[in-house]
């Protein structure tokens, strides 16, 4: 499927609002005293350091779930090697449903593409248990410049005889893919220019140093609202609840802008069947909980929850996109 085509895919959209249409349901069930899980605390694996946004995210979530379960739920950080390392000590836990992973589509989408051999096997060695969040990417440039969307900073980049630059947090990164999309969709001199977090890009926008960057919404927005960087546009299907006030790109004429990176909750392959059902109902409550909606949207995510089937339908679908566009991009397997 073509980027275009992808613009208007119903399956995605369709999956989505059937998220959207089950998050509500099921939200609460009888506990009966023949249920043998959980007998014991649960582990769940964030490959991401301590105090990101996304640990942050999770740890409301396990109270909620340690709730639910009537058993504590003890969050592992495990950064490393692109979430590798914590991926990996998933894929080779027990399948009994005390091994959780909760991670980003990098894990099974990305790195796929981008090493040549992982530990793991993105696609066998991981059960869906229920999608978390979707995350869009914010494009922003100085807020001295001569633009204010993304049509005056198309016309703009066009107009200078150089290489516009643009930041992102990695090689093979979304960030990284949306800027190559800019180069080779809508034909302008872009050059990438990799940090290690999208802090320090920011700085660099602001500085002067970098043209553009794009950024995670919860690391641009006090910078937007104080005035020191301009927002440009957001990629993703809808507006980030964080910066309601942005356009998307689809919204401002660019296609192929619509995929967005997602926070989902996974086990071990394996698991039977009644445990995921029981995680996933237990998580599904969480993440539509009061309080942990609104640590979701305050991090930057959209909450979305659902079945393990319709998080399994997004990832067959959005799968062969981004792998296609980290191929159009020129990234090679390391």
């Amino acid at each position: 499927m073509t980027h275009d085509a992808f613009a208007s895919s119903p399956g995605r959209r369709r999956a989505l609002q059937a998220l959207a249409a089950t998050a509500a349901a099921g939200l609460a069930w009888p506990l009966r005293a023949q249920d043998a899980f959980p007998s014991k605390p649960i582990r769940v694996v964030v490959p991401f350091a301590p105090g990101g946004a996304i640990d942050v995210a999770v740890r409301a979530m396990a109270e909620k779930v340690a709730t639910l379960l009537n058993q504590p739920v003890v969050v592992d950080a495990k950064p490393g090697a692109a979430t590798i390392v914590g991926a990996d000590a998933v894929a080779k836990a027990a399948p009994d449903g005390y091994t959780v992973l909760i991670t980003t589509s990098s894990t099974t989408i990305n790195n796929a593409a981008v090493y040549k051999k992982l530990p793991y096997d993105p696609a066998t060695s991981f059960a869906p248990v229920t999608m978390v969040s979707l995350g869009s990417v914010m494009f922003a440039g100085p807020a001295t410049a001569p633009y204010s969307n993304l049509k005056e900073f198309a016309a703009w980049a066009k107009a200078q005889n150089r290489p516009i630059s643009f930041g992102s947090w990695g090689v093979g990164s979304s960030a990284h893919l949306f800027g190559e999309l800019l180069r080779t969709r809508y034909g302008l001199n872009m050059q990438h220019v990799a940090y290690k977090g999208d802090v320090a890009a920011l700085t660099d926008v602001r500085g002067g140093v970098l043209d553009t960057t794009f950024s995670s919404p919860v690391s641009a927005r006090p910078l937007v609202r104080a005035g020191s960087i301009k927002a440009l546009g957001m990629t993703g299907p809808r507006r980030s609840g964080g910066l309601p006030e942005l356009a998307t790109f689809g919204e401002q004429g660019f296609a192929g802008f619509e995929l967005a990176g997602y926070v989902a909750v996974y086990v071990p392959a394996g698991t039977p069947r009644p445990v995921i059902d029981r995680l996933n109902k237990a998580f599904v409550a969480a993440i539509r909980s009061p309080d942990v909606t609104q640590r979701l949207i305050d991090q930057g995510q959209d909450p979305i929850a659902g079945t393990p089937e319709e998080l399994q339908a997004i990832y067959n679908h959005d799968f062969p996109l981004w792998t296609g566009m980290l191929k159009a991009a020129g990234i090679q397997p390391e």
